[in-house]
């Protein structure tokens, strides 16, 4: 297999790799899809490094420009959410074909997601405050609270004010679009959290869960009220039907749950961003439903909006009060995390909602 030496860095180890043209990302990424369902990839780019070789000139490339400076290089990050996401991808049931799955665990595949982890990671850590390990424990319940009471109203933005009164139809259709990438998988990443010792915090995240999931009816799972809401607007929701459509700022919100979810160590942030999630979404969805009576859409279009503001009113509430607050007691010294998490979340999902907004003013979606 091609790895790094332990004495040589990644820019020394990228000069292997790098060409003075821009390489083609598109092909780059077919290249490792394709990598993805070879048999036995290890041993074949072990005995074959040409294999790889066009993709890691672009991967090489990518990540030596990606995350110099704070405002993101788009097409190199856009290349590197979407490698990233055909990994993460790998931890979800897709009920399609299992070959998808011979690499799952390859080290070579591993060695890929860990090289644009790091950096990307350090470079997320650098756009918010992290000054905040000091806090005592009564001020991280403080803050947490602060935040939340914030949250649950959040003034009237420019991106709120076009949603609820200037989106057009077309651009509502691009938004779901968009949206389904998650929408109709969406909480599956909880599910990695919830093995392990019982307590009232684990009880509590596997109850959210639960009504997220209908209780193990289908009719009421909340993605099959997004893939309704998706037919009312003749919309395909076969799973990833418009993953090209998806910016790179969405996907890397996707991409950290994913991190953040399959490393326990983590387990503080993704609460902390969790949190914020329940919390703020809906006073969001209030946007897309105003949007929607707007528009002239029908019930079934706007079901879903509905369901999420009903139930996501307690989940918020329980996400606080019943997790995030008790696992401050819990775990005094790392509590800080949480407000990280729940920043680093409201942060990258702002990111996402202005890199959303931007695209569908100027839809040419059909």
């Amino acid at each position: 297999m091609v790895l790094l030496r332990p004495d040589l860095s990644l820019t020394e180890a990228s000069t292997d790799f790098l060409s003075t043209a821009t390489p083609d990302y598109h092909q780059a990424e077919q290249i490792f899809s394709q990598l993805l369902t070879t048999e036995n990839l290890d041993r074949q780019v072990t005995l074959d490094p040409n294999l790889a070789a066009e993709f890691e000139t672009a991967l090489q490339t990518a990540l030596a420009v990606a995350y110099i400076d704070r405002v993101a290089s788009a097409i190199e990050n856009w290349f590197l959410q979407r490698i990233l996401y055909r990994i993460n991808r790998l931890n979800f049931i897709w009920y399609k074909d299992l070959n998808e799955y011979t690499n799952e665990r390859s080290l070579y595949v591993q060695w890929v997601r860990d090289r644009i982890e790091k950096p990307w990671q350090a470079w997320e850590s650098a756009q918010i405050d992290l000054n905040l390990k000091n806090l005592s424990v009564n001020e991280i319940k403080e803050a947490l609270i602060a935040r939340g009471d914030a949250d649950l109203t959040p003034p009237i933005s420019a991106n709120k004010q076009y949603l609820r009164q200037e989106m057009t139809l077309k651009s509502y259709r691009h938004l779901i679009a968009i949206a389904s990438l998650d929408g109709l998988v969406e909480s599956s990443r909880l599910c990695q959290l919830l093995g392990g010792a019982s307590n009232e915090i684990q009880a509590t995240l596997i109850r959210v869960l639960l009504e997220e999931y209908g209780n193990g009816r289908l009719s009421r799972k909340h993605s099959t009220f997004f893939a309704q809401m998706m037919a009312e607007l003749n919309l395909d929701s076969t799973p990833e039907a418009y993953l090209d459509l998806v910016p790179w700022e969405v996907l890397a919100s996707i991409n950290h749950n994913f991190l953040l979810t399959q490393c326990k160590r983590n387990f503080l942030r993704y609460i902390g961003g969790f949190t914020y999630f329940e919390i703020v979404g809906p006073s969001t969805y209030q946007d897309y439903i105003a949007a929607a009576d707007r528009l002239g859409l029908s019930e079934t279009a706007t079901g879903y909006w509905e369901l999420h503001i009903k139930e996501d009113e307690r989940h918020g509430q329980w996400m606080l009060h019943n997790v995030s607050l008790p696992l401050v007691d819990m775990y005094p010294r790392q509590a800080w995390e949480l407000i990280l998490g729940y920043d680093q979340d409201k942060y990258m999902s702002a990111r996402a909602g202005d890199a959303i907004v931007k695209i569908i003013q100027n839809s040419t979606f059909n």
